[in-house]
C-alpha cells in the first residue's frame, strides 16, 4: 500500500508541475486567467454618476444593467464613491 501511495503522490506532483508550466506559458502568450468583469467602463461611470443621487432606484438600475444590487455596491459605494474593482476597470 505504501508503494501505491508513493506513486500516487509522485503523479500528483507531476500534474501540479504541468499545470503550473501551462499557466506560465499562457501568461507568456499574453493570456489572463479569471472571470471577466461584470461591468464595462461606461457602466461603471454611469454608476458613479447616478448612485449617489437620492432619486436613483438601485434595483431599477441593476435590472437595466443586468446585474444584481450586490454587484452595483461591489463597484460603487452608496455615496457614489468608486471601490477597488471599479478603479481596476477604469485603470485608476
Amino acid at each position: 500500500m505504501s508503494i501505491f501511495a508513493a506513486l500516487a503522490e509522485f503523479e500528483r506532483d507531476l500534474i501540479s508541475e504541468r499545470t503550473k508550466a501551462g499557466l506560465a506559458a499562457a501568461r507568456a502568450r499574453g493570456r489572463k486567467g479569471g472571470r471577466k468583469c461584470a461591468l464595462t467602463k461606461a457602466q461603471v461611470m454611469l454608476l458613479q454618476a447616478s448612485v449617489g443621487k437620492p432619486e436613483t432606484n438601485i434595483q431599477e438600475l441593476a435590472n437595466e444593467l443586468g446585474v444584481s444590487r450586490a454587484t452595483i455596491y461591489r463597484y460603487v459605494s452608496p455615496e457614489g464613491e468608486l471601490r477597488e474593482p471599479a478603479k481596476k476597470i477604469l485603470n485608476i
